[in-house]
């Protein structure tokens, strides 16, 4: 009980700092059944250094992807895009020549996912970086529902390994949930295989 007071009282208290009402959506009650699995890629791993290069997002309804609703936006930034980077993600300054700011970019974000609960894997960071920009826009972080999936895993896992040493990354859980690896490593097609993810882990629930 305590814990539902404090979730209300953190959101009501969110709500409040919200500067335009046209983004009341967010804290409504999502009646659409459908969840939101996202991804970013960014220049660096400090959301208060580094900026989004790109947001790709995918919804889930009736344990169903809907691929033919995918969200994909590339974002203008100011920062050099190191070398490092860019062998990860391949998004290089050229392709970024016709990205939209920020602020364009984090609110056709918003119009997508709507008050939906966001799934994601290491879901923080991204949550982060678009925090860090949603603060100076509207000055709220994201309302919405959270789940993280190697969280999922990790306890499908501890019955079975229970001395607690499991291998949460990516490209494990990857095999471990019998999910094809699409190859390219872009924020949309990481978000279609943590959505393949997350409905291996939540079949039957």
């Amino acid at each position: 009980m305590f814990l539902s007071f404090y979730q209300n009282w953190k959101k009501n208290r969110n709500f409040s700092k919200l500067t335009d009402k046209n983004f009341t959506y967010l804290f409504g009650e999502d009646s659409s059944g459908e969840y939101v699995v996202f991804d970013t890629e960014t220049t660096g791993l400090n959301p208060k250094e580094d900026e989004l290069l790109s947001i790709g997002a995918v919804k889930i309804k009736d344990n169903k992807i809907l691929t033919s609703q995918t969200f994909e936006v590339y974002v203008k930034n100011s920062k050099k895009i190191s070398s490092k980077s860019i062998e990860i993600h391949g998004i290089r300054p050229c392709d970024l020549v016709d990205a939209k700011s920020a602020d364009e970019a984090v609110a056709e974000f918003l119009n997508f996912i709507g008050s939906r609960t966001l799934v994601g894997y290491y879901l923080e960071f991204d949550v982060s970086m678009i925090n860090k920009y949603l603060v100076s826009m509207l000055g709220i972080s994201l309302p919405n529902k959270m789940i993280e999936v190697s969280e999922l895993y990790y306890d499908k896992q501890i019955p079975i390994i229970p001395q607690g040493n499991i291998d949460l990354r990516f490209d494990t859980i990857l095999k471990k949930c019998d999910v094809p690896n699409m190859g390219a490593h872009n924020a949309v097609n990481d978000a279609v295989m943590t959505a393949m993810i997350f409905l291996k882990l939540t079949k039957g629930r």
